[in-house]
């Protein structure tokens, strides 16, 4: 599942006020769905079956039937997530260097990109197996040398 379907399918599953959405299991839909959940956008994730949210089905099930539940968080009957979207696509990748992630983060744009608003976040994808999936923020915390800045949610 691309970065834009996943974007779509949680955007989507949010307007129509479903509980919980299944998805793919994949390394980018568990990644992203990581951040969204630190960032508090999600209440929950969990792995399950393409009819049950539910870990031990999970592992005896067959690889294609395999999903990640999302579990939506609302505040007031209101979604907490109002947009989210992908920046990089396959035909347009966007890459940035430490020094474009912070000014990203601090209120500037960069390579046509706007910068982040309040309450705003950013999903960096980097080279680095232990923070493969990052927010944009704990990106320049961390020094990262360059990411790809895969979508934004707010």
């Amino acid at each position: 599942m691309l970065a834009h379907d996943l974007c779509s399918t949680v955007q989507n599953a949010f307007r129509a006020r479903h509980r919980l959405v299944a998805l793919p299991h994949t390394t980018q839909s568990l990644g992203i769905l990581t951040v969204l959940l630190q960032a508090g956008f999600l209440s929950a994730i969990t792995r399950g079956t393409s009819t049950v949210p539910e870990p031990g089905a999970f592992n005896d099930a067959h690889e294609a039937d395999r999903r990640i539940w999302a579990y939506l968080k609302y505040r007031d009957e209101r979604p907490v997530l109002s947009r989210m979207h992908a920046v990089s696509v396959p035909s347009k990748r966007v890459f940035m260097d430490q020094r474009e992630l912070m000014m990203l983060c601090t209120g500037r744009g960069v390579k046509q990109v706007k910068p982040l608003g309040m309450g705003e976040v950013a999903v960096i994808r980097t080279q680095k197996k232990e923070n493969e999936w990052i927010e944009a923020r704990e990106a320049v915390r961390l020094n990262v040398d360059r990411g790809e800045l895969m979508c934004r949610a707010q």
